[in-house]
């Protein structure tokens, strides 16, 4: 049996056209911290830097948003709140237009990211 070939374009194969407009926004904004590469996975894509800063999993009409973080979060935006480690966790932010990567995602994703060295 073959491996199964993973591609950025197939985790938004029968999802709605926002949902890439959010991703790119994602890329746009990843793109002024600094390099880091794609990595699609099964059920997600992985924004790596040296290790990974971000988690975006496609869905019909959103996408999650799974930053790092150093302590929790208290967000009405934050969907899902996981202790990684004594100093690690992970948050998961629903977002269903572009313009909800406003500063306050931006700000958890550059965090995310410096966490990422």
């Amino acid at each position: 049996m073959a491996p199964i070939s993973l591609s950025i374009d197939s985790h938004f194969e029968g999802r709605s056209p926002v949902v890439r407009q959010i991703y790119a926004e994602i890329l746009a904004v990843a793109g002024n911290f600094g390099p880091f590469e794609e990595d699609p996975k099964k059920t997600s894509i992985h924004l790596n830097r040296r290790s990974a800063f971000a988690g975006v999993a496609t869905r019909k009409d959103c996408l999650i948003l799974t930053v790092k973080a150093e302590e929790d979060i208290e967000s009405p935006r934050v969907s899902k709140h996981e202790q990684a480690s004594a100093h690690r966790w992970h948050l998961e932010i629903r977002l269903h237009t572009p313009g909800e990567v406003d500063s306050e995602v931006v700000g958890w994703l550059r965090n995310s990211y410096e966490m990422s060295e």
